[in-house]
């Protein structure tokens, strides 16, 4: 509906989506390539490797945006390559407290290393001014999403 004074290309969830696409997609090709990992397999092991704790799947869920579905399933497949383990809380049965076992953990610190050369290689792309700006816009998206998430 051409001339409703509406543009696609300047409208802001539009234009975060596609550059958090092109940044991811192209991370996730160097992670999958190294140890074959999906990206929610990628982002369950970065929560739990990031948060050095023992953490629920709704945790996980709600610390990287991901639907409880796709969760199960990264933290299905991670128990598979022994991982991650499952341990029943001894209070509430329907929750499992979820954590790295040493071989998710050294995975997770060469993930570390492959995302440390990736910054610095966007860093290069991107240049100091052009990244500190983008840091400075998302700082202010996530303040955002913080008060809505209080409001609510």
């Amino acid at each position: 509906m051409a001339g409703n004074g509406f543009e696609l290309e300047t409208f802001l969830p539009y234009r975060l989506n596609r550059a958090a696409e092109f940044v991811a997609l192209r991370f996730a090709a160097q992670y999958k390539a190294r140890f074959q990992l999906t990206r929610p397999e990628w982002r369950t092991l970065a929560a739990l490797g990031s948060s050095g704790r023992s953490m629920t799947a709704t945790e996980i869920g709600a610390h990287s945006s991901m639907h409880k579905t796709k969760v199960s399933r990264a933290v299905f497949s991670l128990e598979q390559r022994r991982w991650l383990k499952r341990e029943e809380d001894g209070r509430d049965r329907r929750f499992e407290h979820l954590a790295l076992m040493p071989a998710g953990e050294q995975a997770y610190k060469e993930l570390t290393k492959l995302a440390s050369r990736y910054q610095a290689e966007l860093l290069s792309t991107l240049g100091a001014d052009d990244m500190e700006a983008l840091a400075t816009g998302l700082r202010a998206v996530e303040r955002a999403m913080k008060k809505s998430v209080a409001r609510q």
